[in-house]
């Protein structure tokens, strides 16, 4: 397969800056953001360098679809996904931005990551094999990885300068960001998930946690970043769903099965950098992504 994935887009006129995370590149038109979600892929921290083509689009156009049907739950800072209605500098570039840009409105970041687990999965299932707590809220004694849990739980993180998700506990975050809005976003983060779980379960799919970003703009609380795409949520198929045992997941755990058999072969250390990736790993991934977003949208996928 002929990797052409956008992994690097370019300075944009009229920016004031530009900062580039793993997987987007950010624009500042100072009251307004461009958001450019790149095909690159991360695992384990490190950006590989080879990319999934198409990928930018998949993520852009799942939080489209997201955030037009939260809108009665919460506003999102969404303004245009249209390159002609984009500032001058980045309107020149609109065959490169096109379905994988979206301007929005600026916001204060609240610096706490939402969560919210309906399943023990990933790092929650660590935490409650150590602790018995997810979030540090008491679970039931017994149960297995992939288990559903009596109820869905607002379990927050935030990141250390590692780029590590890091979990917290309510009350924690609550110290961090106040106890009113700390009562807010796990408020509006339950109703989200219980809204899109809902919707997904009608396709086939059982939504096993997922995670938001919220910030303040206009003095309200706004829903921003990425919405229920495959590197923000972990999908399982309800079809094949089998609880006490690892599930496949629609999202980038192939990669990171991949990469871990690098690791144990002694190929790769999960230190920058990391290894390209054959053609072979790079349809895995992009089948798993293409068939979220087109059994979630019911529409073909933009790549």
């Amino acid at each position: 397969m002929a990797n052409t994935a956008a992994l690097v887009t370019t300075d944009l006129s009229g920016a004031v800056s530009r900062r580039s995370g793993k997987v987007r590149d950010i624009y500042d038109y100072g009251d307004t953001l461009l958001i450019v979600a790149t095909d690159r892929i991360s695992a384990f921290d490190v950006v590989m360098p080879t990319g999934i083509p198409g990928k930018g689009r998949i993520l852009t156009g799942l939080t489209r679809y997201w955030f037009a049907r939260t809108e009665h739950l919460a506003p999102n800072h969404m303004l245009t996904m249209d390159p002609a209605k984009f500032p001058a500098g980045a309107r020149e570039r609109a065959e490169l931005l096109a379905g994988r840009a979206m301007l929005v409105k600026k916001a204060e970041v609240f610096p706490v990551e939402c969560v919210v687990r309906g399943y023990l999965g990933g790092s929650g299932w660590r935490e409650y094999r150590e602790t018995g707590r997810v979030g540090g809220r008491e679970l039931p004694a017994g149960l297995r990885l992939a288990d559903k849990l009596p109820r869905p739980i607002f379990a927050p993180a935030t990141k250390e300068e590692s780029g590590h998700d890091v979990n917290i506990t309510v009350e924690q975050a609550a110290d961090m960001v106040g106890a009113e809005v700390a009562e807010k976003l796990e408020e509006l983060s339950l109703a989200l998930y219980g809204f899109a779980a809902q919707l997904v379960a009608e396709r086939g799919f059982i939504l096993c946690d997922t995670k938001f970003e919220f910030g303040r703009a206009d003095s309200r609380l706004v829903l921003i970043d990425e919405v229920f795409t495959p590197d923000s949520s972990r999908y399982w198929d309800a079809q094949q769903y089998r609880p006490g045992v690892q599930q496949e997941a629609f999202d980038k755990q192939y990669l990171r099965d991949w990469l871990e058999e690098l690791v144990a072969a002694g190929k790769w250390n999960k230190e920058y950098p990391g290894p390209e990736l054959p053609d072979e790993v790079v349809r895995g991934v992009l089948t798993r992504y293409v068939e979220a977003y087109e059994r979630i949208t019911g529409e073909p996928a933009p790549v």
